[in-house]
């Protein structure tokens, strides 16, 4: 039987070809009375581990009611970056009530369209031609607004190290993964949670239409839209992003 833990916690996942080290400083000197858990998902965060079988969304999602279910952990609010909100997503829909919240930071509950499908695809043959290392150098730049670029340079190129880590299998089982994911729209329509969308407006991944489609669907949800940001706020602007995220947290469990 799975016992409340006592404090508020707080659970952030990590977006494709990420790790849990994206978080280390957006989750610096959070109030003590929060739990944080930032796991890596399987075959991501340089793992030395058996190949991961089940890429999927909601394979993902399993993993991370059992990381809940073997902390003792009923309930928790999800702030998951890109491919976290969707494997956010993916566990509300099967466990709406151990989601108190949910943060979709840059991401999306819709499908991909057929254009996004068929880039994922040559993004896959490109990979299996060419190896991790050499995708990373063209896939990380884009995620950063232009005028970031020279100040970002440290944090692409961290981000460039964690992907070119990451296993040319989880690489192209993440991206078929995306690519296969359900439309989840009706999760947020239907959501018995308060939902925060964290939005570049520079975002090249989830451009800021597709955001503006989303952001009234949910029953109760708010929205930070950010000038000369593209699809890592957490770097691009953390102290604005820290403070929405710790708002969030702090009207859903009054503290």
């Amino acid at each position: 039987m799975i016992e409340a833990y006592k404090k508020p916690v707080i659970i952030f996942l990590h977006g494709f070809a990420e790790s849990r080290n994206i978080w280390a400083e957006f989750t610096q000197d959070y109030p003590p009375e929060y739990r944080i858990l930032t796991p890596n998902f399987p075959g991501y965060g340089n793992q030395k581990e058996p190949p991961v079988a089940d890429y999927s969304m909601e394979a993902l999602a399993e993993f991370v009611q059992e990381e809940l279910d073997q902390t003792g952990i009923q309930q928790a609010i999800f702030i998951g970056h890109s491919m976290g909100g969707y494997v956010a997503l993916a566990f509300a829909e099967k466990y709406p009530a151990r989601v108190a919240g949910l943060c979709l930071f840059h991401s999306s509950a819709q499908a991909d369209s057929e254009e996004k499908k068929a880039n994922r695809d040559k993004n896959i043959s490109f990979v299996e031609r060419h190896g991790v290392a050499k995708f990373m150098e063209t896939f990380i730049r884009p995620l950063f607004a232009n005028a970031n670029e020279e100040a970002m340079m440290p944090y692409r190129r961290q981000l460039e190290e964690i992907g070119a880590a990451t296993s040319q299998a989880s690489i192209v089982g993440g991206m078929r993964a995306m690519r296969n994911r359900p439309d989840r729209t009706e999760v947020l329509r239907k959501a018995t949670f308060p939902v925060l969308f964290i939005v570049g407006k520079e975002d090249a991944a989830v451009p800021l239409a597709t955001s503006l489609e989303q952001v009234a669907l949910p029953p109760v949800s708010t929205a930070l839209f950010l000038e000369r940001v593209g699809h890592v706020g957490f770097f691009e602007r953390p102290q604005v992003t820290r403070r929405a995220v710790l708002d969030f947290v702090g009207g859903i469990f009054g503290t």
